[in-house]
């Protein structure tokens, strides 16, 4: 690819960032996409990428390498036999540490809006192998039915990207921050072991009501 290509390309993943982040990853326009990129020509961004949703996944594919990378730092064959904290641990890690880069802040403030796609987490445009090993061990750990199971992977992963990227937030927006950065990841780590290995209680709502005839 042409230098000017690549220069071109790599401004519009970094606007791109900068407002889905801040401005909502459904609301931020494409105008504004490549007039913050300093792009003249409408269809640059189609050019380069091909549409939007394939911008997205450039962002997201440009931070999933270094994650992989310290997920799996963190992993010890076989992983199946690591206690729970230390595998939420090799998740919580290296996604809160994006909380250092500004680019990271905003990569988390993505994320955070995507959760419709978490469900379908086995098979996302982004591959993510350790990932996937890691909350595969976790869902088989977890209590309750394979339903049950699932719903407390989905769960875990909504309440770690939510935090992170509210955490996010508040740095971006110079906020005191209440807890320092180990008292937050290990926190953050022991609520989403506790997700995981709940015992599963009495139903609240009871048995559903037989129907009844007209």
């Amino acid at each position: 690819m042409p230098r000017d290509a690549s220069d071109t390309r790599a401004r519009l993943i970094e606007a791109a960032e900068r407002l889905f982040a801040r401005r909502g990853v459904h609301e931020a326009t494409t105008r504004e996409i490549l007039e913050a990129a300093g792009q003249r020509n409408v269809s640059a961004l189609t050019y380069h990428f091909g549409s939007r949703e394939q911008l997205l996944w450039a962002i997201l594919d440009r931070h999933n390498d270094p994650l992989e990378v310290g997920r799996a730092d963190r992993i010890e064959e076989p992983a199946g036999d690591m206690p729970t904290r230390e595998l939420v641990a090799a998740l919580v890690v290296p996604y809160a540490g994006c909380l250092a880069e500004e680019d990271g802040r905003d990569y988390l403030r993505i994320v955070a809006q995507l959760t419709d796609l978490f469900p379908a987490w086995r098979t996302p445009p982004v591959t993510a192998p350790v990932l996937n090993r890691v909350l595969d061990v976790l869902e088989h750990r977890a209590s309750g039915s394979p339903a049950s199971r699932r719903q407390r992977v989905v769960g875990m992963m909504m309440l770690m990207t939510t935090a992170c990227a509210e955490r996010a937030r508040a740095v971006q927006e110079g906020e005191l921050l209440e807890l320092g950065d180990d008292e937050f990841v290990s926190g953050l780590t022991d609520m989403i072991v506790a997700v995981i290995e709940a015992p599963v209680g009495d139903r609240l709502l009871g048995a559903a009501p037989a129907p009844t005839r007209s």
